[in-house]
């Protein structure tokens, strides 16, 4: 590959404040091999020299939660996340569909649930729009679908299908379905009767996802559920060269079944691992302890205000999640967990004190992922047991899903949300953006992590701002936390920025321009 100069511009270790500078950096095969003067006495004989033309260099971004599958699916289906009502839904999905005749099923996302109340879509609208072919719309958590009649029919989801263990159907008085399935429990009933994605469509969608990740100066990602079909589709875009940031997969381990899993795990990571690519590992274990507030499935200690006697709904017995992370985190695994609710992350911390006590000390970095509400007891245990809080630091704002149906359900007396301080301050936290869930830019993430307001600035001194990060925590968050997370302490990948982050307004920073990014010593972007 050969030594590559840059030179023109500030160069910056990390994004702490008081980090130092240098004017020069010189790199071989993503390897640092010389700073300031040293660097630019090898500008003779580089295989390139990069003039930063009075930028910054400094480390690249990661996302510690990402579903980049997903994400690039969404862009090969109807794109209805813009639409800003029911109608526009209806008639974005009616244009597609006529546009694409050759399509039994169609599949789509990501739809606003805020559009409706409660979140509660009927198939009956989405008859109008294609009444004679099965439709799939993923909502914006993507722990739900809305989907049409044709869907429930070719199912087999009727008022006689009993409620799922593990997911949740909403019905009209009648008893028959209304249209929308929540959690993989009532989800994965349409597997039966439905195709799924392509093989094909699949690896172009890793293709788009992580082009575009490279272009936002990011050059790792976690990808945080990882289905059987998607792992064959990485080791296809793999072996053809198409992806442009790292990843490592997170193998999602089912409830149901996880026995039978154990060894498909490992051949799936001993089939990464025979590829030698670098660009692509697969460490990790994911496992969903809970849902999401918004349709009432996240884990609770307490009853959800709005609907007495109801505290959400575990996907695992406990016993059974424990047994399970014992024996992955004893074959080498990384455990990723995403717990949103209270009782969820109480959960998810005593699994990692019982894997520890079970497999004995070793450098494992266990992740809990979303970490939307924590009892104040459990705070210190993150920091005691070495866990990585993940954030997801845009969801920490006054947004029309927060107002409209995250705090009507936790009520005035639960109302702190994402301790991001609290956790940075005690222990060790990395930030991700859960796309496409939400935007994987990390430029509004960094900016709601530092000031906990909308775009708009509301409200007036951040939203708990107790909670707010300094800026440059809140970038080390997005890349030094991340690598950390990634075992990638040590990684040199770059992004080249037209200004330095950490001297703006945050509410400025998507004014910052990308100019390139370096991944594992190759221009990527």
């Amino acid at each position: 590959m050969g030594v590559t100069v840059f030179v023109g511009g500030t160069v910056l270790s990390s994004y702490r404040s008081d980090a130092s500078a240098t004017s020069a950096l010189a790199i071989d095969d993503g390897r640092v091999v010389a700073r300031g003067a040293q660097a630019e006495a090898l500008r003779g004989r580089a295989a390139e020299v990069v003039d930063l033309a009075g930028g910054v260099l400094a480390p690249a971004f990661g996302d510690g939660h990402a579903h980049p599958v997903q994400g690039g699916l969404e862009k090969l289906g109807p794109q209805v996340r813009s639409c800003g009502s029911v109608e526009e839904i209806v008639a974005c999905v009616r244009e597609w569909a006529q546009a694409h005749p050759e399509l039994d099923w169609i599949y789509g996302g990501s739809y606003d649930a805020t559009l409706v109340s409660e979140g509660l879509f009927d198939a009956r609208w989405l008859d109008e729009a294609v009444p004679d072919r099965p439709v799939v719309l993923r909502a914006w958590d993507y722990h739900t679908v809305w989907v049409n009649s044709e869907a429930l029919r070719r199912a087999g989801i009727d008022a006689s299908t009993p409620e799922p263990a593990l997911g949740r159907i909403p019905r009209r008085e009648d008893g028959s379905p209304l249209g929308i399935l929540q959690e993989p429990g009532a989800v994965d009933l349409l597997l039966a009767a439905e195709p799924g994605r392509t093989h094909e469509e699949r690896v172009e969608a890793l293709r788009l996802a992580t082009a575009e990740y490279a272009a936002l100066g990011v050059a790792w990602l976690q990808d945080a559920w990882v289905e059987p079909a998607d792992l064959e589709a990485y080791l296809t875009a793999s072996k053809r060269g198409l992806l442009s940031t790292r990843v490592n997969l997170a193998l999602r381990a089912d409830p149901e079944r996880w026995r039978d899993q154990v060894p498909e795990f490992v051949e799936g990571r001993r089939r990464v691992e025979e590829l030698a690519d670098r660009l692509l590992t697969a460490g990790t274990v994911k496992v969903f302890v809970d849902g999401v507030i918004e349709n009432r499935t996240a884990a609770m200690l307490d009853d959800y205000a709005d609907a007495p006697g109801d505290r959400g709904l575990p996907n695992w017995d406990a016993d059974a999640l424990r047994t399970a992370a014992i024996t992955f985190d004893r074959l080498g695994f990384q455990l990723h967990l995403h717990a949103i609710g209270d009782a969820a992350c109480r959960t998810a911390l005593d699994v990692f004190e019982a894997v520890e006590a079970q497999n004995g000390p070793r450098d494992r970095r266990p992740v809990i992922a979303h970490v939307q509400r924590v009892d104040p007891t459990d705070l210190a245990r993150f920091a005691r047991l070495g866990v990585i809080a993940n954030f997801e630091p845009l969801w920490a704002q006054l947004d029309p899903v927060m107002l409209a149906l995250t705090l009507p359900r936790l009520g005035p007396d639960r109302e702190l949300q994402y301790p991001i301080r609290s956790l940075h301050d005690a222990g060790r936290i990395s930030f991700g953006s859960d796309w496409p869930v939400s935007d994987n830019d990390w430029r509004p993430g960094v900016a709601t992590a530092a000031t906990r307001q909308t775009a708009d600035r509301i409200p007036h001194g951040g939203w708990q701002a107790a909670e707010r990060l300094p800026l440059t925590d809140a970038l080390e968050a997005y890349s030094s936390g991340v690598a950390h997370q990634a075992y990638a302490d040590a990684a040199r990948d770059l992004v080249w920025l037209d200004r330095d982050p950490r001297t703006m307004d945050p509410h400025d920073l998507r004014s910052v321009r990308v100019l390139g990014t370096w991944v594992e010593g190759a221009r990527r972007t």
